[in-house]
This record gives structure tokens, C-alpha cells and sequence, in this order.
């Protein structure tokens, strides 16, 4: 099963380090039935598309959480197995959970596929993202507006090996 796994910059150098994307539990999203159910497509790549939105929004939220984080989102899309991808059965109804999977282990780095990470272009965006996100939650509609803006920016497709280079 692919698996998007959603980080800051600093989460993922300390990964690139480490060799690892860990410890577990790792949070991740993936095409899960509710997934399924809420996007309503069977075409697989809108359904991974949707999984790694999902897990863009997650790294929003690591961002907004770490002050002194670069404004950028990162996903990490890794492959493990079907059983090793577990769904919260109690977070089923959370609309917020939807295609949220828990890893309980760490995972190889080296079994990543790639990394999904904004151009430096996004900053500006996600930065205002960022701050607005809070109030987003709270229904603000403007601030909603402002979240919406960082997802007008289409996360970049980077292969393992280029990691040391959108770390510099």
C-alpha cells in the first residue's frame, strides 16, 4: 500500500539522518475505504492524489505547529504492506481523519518511492496558510480562503536521492 507520510523540512532531514521515517507510531494517509467513500472515484491516481492532499494538509499543520520551520509543505510517499496501514476504527466518523492510517513502526527511508515537497515559490502562501489556520477551524470563511491558497500550489515530485538537495 502507498502511503503518504506528512513532514516539516527539519522532520525530514532528521529522517534523511536517521535513515528512517520514525519512531512509530507514524501518521499517514492512504486510499482507505472512507477515502474511497468521500471522493467518490474508483480511478486509483485521483484516489492517491486525494490521499496526498490529505497528508499536505497534515504537513500544513506540522508547519503552523513549528515556528521555525521553513514554510514549506513535505509528504514523504512510502510502499509498505496492507497490514503494517491501519485505519482508527474509533475516528471513523472524524471528516478530519478521513484517509488517516497509523504505521506502528519506523519505516526505511530507503523504501521510499519519493518526496512531495513545495517549490520555493509557496512560501508566501503557506506561510499566510499557516497562520490562518486556527481560525479556519474555527469556520472563519476568509481565513478558509487563505488555507485554500496554499493548496492552489502543486507539491513538486523529488526522488530520494535528491533529499540532501532540497535540504540545502
Amino acid at each position: 500500500m502507498r502511503v503518504y507520510v506528512p513532514l516539516t523540512l527539519p522532520g525530514l532531514a532528521q529522517a534523511h539522518k536517521a535513515g528512517e521515517l520514525g519512531p512509530g507510531p507514524l501518521t499517514a494517509y492512504a486510499v482507505t475505504p472512507a477515502l474511497r467513500e468521500w471522493y467518490v472515484s474508483d480511478d486509483i491516481e485521483e484516489l492517491e492524489y486525494a490521499a496526498l492532499s490529505r497528508a499536505a494538509t497534515a504537513s500544513l499543520r506540522l508547519v503552523a505547529g513549528d515556528p521555525g520551520a521553513p514554510r514549506r509543505r513535505v509528504v514523504v510517499a512510502v510502499d509498505v504492506p496492507d497490514k503494517d496501514a491501519a485505519a482508527d476504527p474509533d475516528r471513523g466518523l472524524d471528516a478530519g481523519a478521513i484517509g488517516e492510517v497509523r504505521i506502528a513502526a519506523a519505516v526505511a527511508l530507503a523504501k521510499a518511492a519519493a518526496v512531495h515537497a513545495d517549490a520555493d515559490d509557496a512560501e508566501a502562501d503557506v506561510t499566510a496558510a499557516a497562520a490562518a489556520l486556527g481560525a479556519a477551524d474555527q469556520g472563519d470563511d476568509d481565513a478558509q480562503f487563505v488555507v485554500d491558497g496554499a493548496e492552489d500550489h502543486e507539491l513538486l515530485w523529488f526522488g530520494i536521492q535528491e533529499i540532501p538537495s532540497l535540504l540545502g
